[in-house]
């Protein structure tokens, strides 16, 4: 562990001749890096990214000199390459980076290059969208101070980025909960083109936030490496110490366009491109050190050699590095979820008290805080009192959890899932379960959490699994109108890298929520908020029950048609099925309570002994996860098929406040045995 000579004052007369030397020495190679990289674009060699760092070499530097690794955690962004290097990436990985090889360790190709990471040493993958790491930082230093480490979290980030919606959210989260993380904002001026007088009215931006009550500012100059040092010293000292977030804000220049895909002659003056050049932080660290005759120019030009010929190792080293390979891309979509001993196929016999499916889910969640006491739970309306979420699933885990793990977070989806995902990267034992919204309509603030989480573990290679269960109360049939009762698992079901699942009984939800939690990855769970409190969904709930994914359950068998559906429509369409058996007519319906992954041999078998099949939904037929059924089974079972797959669900509208309306838009029983006799009589 490196001393971080906490709180010495750095000073280019006072400081240590070898750190002097260690910084220059890294300074120069992160500069030569840093303008090869294009070259290698012009070589169609890759690199297709890059965002040079000219102009933040005193900040990135003194960023990443006082990160210690496998204690605190890092957060780069893709200007980031020094911070990178002088966290202790070297030079070989940059490049393995930049060209996109097998071997790079931040993601093994998968991810743009310019974005650098070492999950082994905390230094975290981080997405292209703008500043989003700040809510992972704040989720991770959550975790540090409930574990009560001495450490920080560190986010990097441009000046631009804080006119972004949750970067605001993460600064007020942590701000609140006092948290030990360290904002570095490198403010160079631009956001790509976009002068800073178009983001904020602020010359400061860091100044916007000085209202906050625990949050300190400071500000320094990014060009100096001294100033910079001294700034982040006292940064990380605060942080630590009085386990509260800091604003550092580092004036910066940029020298170069924004990155390769930009060209600054377009919106930057002669005058001012000669103004930034002359601010070059590493020609003024080098005058300085002549000047002060910390070095002789034959001692730099030596530096300055043994530099250029790592640099030339570490290209050949790079340049024959392996390529990854086409079949990988798919390894890491999904970690491997528990397997169930007991109840491999999430069926059970069991007799005795039936318990509704809120019961179900409160007593599940009760019983996995106690199993694992990493298990944390957090959402809006989750702790006041007796409550316990707006339809009160998570009632009494405050009170025999504490507050600590169960609490409540602002109004702010994607600040409950963004911290998450921050706080599952401390600990692989750690478990997360929020409330990702009060209804699941109001998930859409939180897509852009949903969406990096979602490829967390592929862009890692393997390295990161954000262990999260999203749980979202969804559906209609109360009532709710606008907000309250649409249906969203057909938009969600074309994201890889999330596994939905959709209970329609206490058992099954009992079951697969134990499993989603248990299991490494993410979950998004859906809750038919209907059936919450329906003696219809009530069943037998046998203790530690398991349900895994993947697997359906057929509620009634039958030869003449199968019926595949899922959440409230499993019980229409049982009540149809049982009218129709009145008739003569004899329907099998599989209850599929697991969307992603499917449960295709279920279907397909069910197919096979029936040759028709109806789909149906709560969701809009038109863009609900009906049409992928539909398109599986004509791909797959075409010449099983008597009858062209027909789906029963909502038309393309909104589902209305009304109840006439609402009853007009839902599905029914009477339209599902409509379509279930129009088949049968194809």
């Amino acid at each position: 562990m490196k001393d971080l000579q906490i709180p010495k004052i750095y000073s280019i007369k006072k400081t240590d001749k070898k750190l002097l030397k260690d910084w220059f020495y890294l300074m120069t190679i992160g500069r030569a890096i840093d303008n090869k990289a294009p070259n290698y674009l012009k070589q169609a060699i890759g690199w297709s990214y890059h965002a040079p760092y000219a102009g933040h070499d005193g900040i990135q530097l003194a960023t990443g000199y006082f990160f210690e690794k496998n204690k605190d955690h890092m957060f780069l962004y893709y200007r980031d390459m020094l911070t990178a290097m002088a966290c202790g990436i070297t030079a070989e990985e940059i490049i393995l980076n930049g060209i996109s090889k097998a071997t790079d360790p931040s993601s093994a190709g998968r991810h743009m290059s310019n974005h650098f990471a070492k999950p082994e040493w905390n230094i975290h993958s981080t997405s292209s969208s703008t500043g989003n790491h700040t809510l992972h930082a704040v989720g991770v230093a959550r975790a540090i101070k409930y574990y009560g480490e001495k450490a920080v979290a560190i986010s990097g980030q441009g000046e631009s980025s804080v006119s972004e919606g949750y970067v605001y959210e993460a600064f007020n989260g942590a701000d609140k909960e006092q948290l030990p993380v360290i904002f570095v904002i490198q403010d160079n001026g631009y956001g790509i083109s976009v002068p800073k007088k178009d983001q904020t009215a602020n010359r400061k931006v860091a100044n916007n936030f000085s209202g906050f009550k625990n949050t300190r500012i400071i500000h320094c100059n990014g060009k100096d490496v001294f100033d910079s040092m001294n700034a982040m010293a006292e940064a990380k000292k605060y942080a630590m110490e009085e386990s509260k977030p800091v604003i550092l804000q580092a004036n910066c220049v940029r020298m170069h366009s924004h990155s390769n895909s930009d060209d600054h002659l377009l919106y930057r003056n002669q005058a001012e491109r000669n103004y930034v050049q002359e601010y070059d932080p590493l020609a003024k660290f080098r005058r300085m050190l002549v000047r002060y005759k910390r070095f002789t120019e034959e001692e730099l030009q030596e530096i300055e050699a043994n530099a250029k010929t790592e640099l030339k190792a570490a290209h050949k080293a790079a340049m024959g590095a392996p390529d990854p390979k086409p079949e990988s891309i798919h390894d890491f979509v999904f970690p491997e979820p528990i397997v169930s001993e007991k109840y491999p196929e999430g069926l059970h016999n069991e007799e005795g008290e039936k318990k509704k499916l809120i019961t179900g889910l409160n007593e599940t969640l009760k019983a996995e805080f106690s199993h694992n006491p990493d298990t944390f739970i957090w959402g809006q309306d989750m702790a006041n009192k007796d409550k316990g979420g707006i339809f009160n699933v998570s009632k009494g885990l405050q009170q025999e959890f504490g507050e600590k793990r169960v609490f409540n977070a602002p109004i702010a989806e994607d600040f409950i899932v963004g911290t998450a995902n921050g706080m599952s990267r401390y600990n692989d034992k750690i478990r997360v379960v929020v409330e990702g919204a009060e209804f699941a309509d109001y998930f859409w603030p939180a897509m852009e959490q949903y969406v990096d989480t979602s490829h967390d573990y592929w862009r890692s290679n393997g390295k990161f699994s954000p262990n999260i269960t999203i749980r979202l109360a969804s559906g209609g049939y109360i009532g709710g109108g606008m907000y309250h009762s649409q249906n969203i698992e057909g938009s969600l079901a074309a994201i890889p890298g999330v596994r939905i699942v959709y209970p329609s009984f206490a058992d099954d939800a009992a079951g697969l929520l134990r499993t989603s939690i248990r299991s490494r990855g993410l979950t998004m769970f859906m809750e038919p908020k209907a059936l919450y409190q329906d003696p219809k969904a009530a069943t037998v709930i046998p203790d530690d029950f398991e349900v895994p994914f993947g697997k359906a359950r057929i509620r009634k068998e039958g030869s003449d048609l199968t019926i595949l559906t899922y959440g409230n429509t499993t019980h229409l369409s049982l009540e149809a099925a049982g009218k129709l058996e009145e008739e003569g007519k004899s329907v099998e319906v599989v209850d599929l309570r697991s969307l992603i992954p499917l449960d295709e041999e279920t279907i397909l078998k069910s197919i096979e002994k029936t040759n028709k099949v109806l789909i149906v939904h709560e969701d809009k037929v038109f863009g609900g996860f009906g049409g992928e059924l539909s398109a599986i089974i004509t791909e797959k079972a075409f010449n099983l098929l008597d009858a062209p797959v027909k789906r029963v669900g909502s038309p393309f509208t909104p589902v209305g406040f009304n109840r006439i309306l609402e009853r007009a838009i839902l599905p029914n029983t009477e339209r599902i045995m409509a379509a279930a006799k129009e088949l049968i009589e194809f």
